[in-house]
């Protein structure tokens, strides 16, 4: 009876309890359809919601493979690879999140929500060390990949252009895709043949730094002294404005509109910036998410956004974060985590590499970011694991996976500066393979 009693979300389980069998009931007959907004929420909501909670209580998975969030996700790209979830739906969630832009909400709000939270004067602080701690990991992360490539007898060529630049390339559209269009240009080969096994690898190597964030965070678990608990800055007390330590105003939902309407306005010069102003500098696209940490960061730095309307956001991004985890995490696995393409590389040589490529990222911008005054564990996520995922929905499983969500700004950077810096790189190496 004391289990009836139990409210979750703010209903009895119960009532909980008949509206996901309601749901799956229409689901599986087929009777939602799948051009309907709603439709689409309410089956990520419900799909979600099960698999969240599974994964918070399932043991040893709650406490050392990610939790709810993984789960999320990865039973998501389950459901959709054995066809539990009908295909129809499984591709208008794709459309809703990709094509339709979902997930373009959820990483702006987070985005503009995390740099106005921080103090303007940890702000340029951290943005100073950040990108040496980048250039850390990049560089540990070649040179272990590059022993694991000896260790499997591969050539020091195909190391660098297969493993380690598209797994350090800030994702798919930002990464694989133009380093595949490089390669053909360099060396004459085809640029499909290329991406297709870098976008494998690629892949492989996303799991491998969201089970590198889930340790991580159980590593600050254990030893505190190398963890913030979500701060990237140690001792974070000195860079404390005045005016920026104030008590948190009272808001209302008018602010969390606010709020909404302010990070609109940065996501429309932001794309007018990367798509129409200044789309490239030279070889390096310069993408909307880039401009958006920019943008937010000059109107913190500047004071001119009201304390009010910083909060709005922030509340209305936590909600996104914490009650609605379970729907976004379910849209990822549905539109970006396809189990067939993993399944196909998976051989020992690649675990291998990708593993010591990842090792190398954590290492080495883990130890840089201490030398500028970064916790470990949050220089390894953020500017490491950030690096060595798929981009935007991997920063996203990793930071869901290593409990660090409103580190999203620093992910940003390292997905698309650092991002841009392999382009950089690849550009000059990929023409000594030619």
């Amino acid at each position: 009876m004391e289990l009836l009693k139990k409210r979750y979300y703010g209903m009895p389980i119960w009532m909980i309890a008949v509206c996901l069998v309601l749901i799956y009931g229409a689901i599986y007959l087929g009777l939602l359809p799948d051009q309907d907004m709603l439709s689409i929420i309410t089956i990520m909501f419900a799909g979600g919601l099960v698999l969240y909670e599974i994964g918070e209580h399932l043991p040893i998975w709650k406490d050392f493979l990610g939790g709810g969030a993984v789960m999320a996700f990865f039973g998501a790209a389950v459901l959709e690879y054995f066809q539990i979830l009908p295909a129809k739906y499984a591709e208008a969630i794709t459309f809703y999140y990709d094509d339709f832009g979902f997930q373009t909400v959820f990483i702006t709000l987070l985005i503009v929500s995390a740099v106005l939270a921080v103090n303007r004067k940890q702000l340029v602080k951290a943005f100073s060390g950040y990108i040496p701690a980048i250039i850390g990991g990049i560089a540990v992360a070649m040179l272990f990949g590059i022993l694991g490539g000896l260790i499997c007898g591969i050539n020091v060529k195909d190391i660098v252009a297969y493993y380690v630049l598209p797994t350090m390339g800030g994702g798919n559209g930002a990464g694989a895709i133009p380093l595949s269009e490089m390669w053909e240009a360099s060396t004459g080969l085809s640029k499909d043949a290329y991406y297709s096994k870098a976008f494998a690898i690629l892949n492989i190597a996303n799991n491998f730094a969201i089970i590198g964030a889930v340790l991580l965070n159980s590593l600050g678990e254990k030893f505190p002294v190398l963890s913030g608990n979500g701060e990237l800055l140690k001792n974070p007390e000195k860079y404390v404005l005045v005016e920026d330590s104030q008590e948190k105003p009272k808001i209302s939902q008018y602010e969390m509109a606010g709020g909404l309407l302010l990070a609109g306005a940065v996501f429309v010069v932001s794309r007018v910036f990367s798509k129409n102003i200044l789309p490239a500098i030279g070889p390096v696209s310069l993408h909307m998410y880039a401009y958006m940490v920019v943008f937010t960061a000059i109107l913190n730095i500047a004071n001119i956004v009201p304390a009010e309307i910083k909060e709005g956001v922030k509340r209305l991004s936590s909600f996104f974060t914490k009650p609605l985890m379970c729907y976004c995490m379910f849209g990822i696995g549905i539109a970006f985590t396809d189990l067939a393409d993993f399944l196909a590389v998976l051989n020992w040589q690649t675990l291998l590499i990708s593993a010591m490529v990842v090792l190398g990222a954590i290492i080495g911008s883990g130890a840089v970011g201490m030398l500028f005054g970064f916790n470990f564990v949050e220089s390894a996520i953020t500017a490491g694991l950030c690096m060595a995922n798929r981009g935007g929905s991997g920063d996203l499983q990793v930071l869901g996976a290593g409990k660090r969500m409103n580190l999203m700004s620093y992910a940003q950077i390292s997905s698309r500066i650092g991002g841009a810096i392999i382009l950089l790189l690849g550009s000059v190496l990929f023409g000594f393979m030619a």
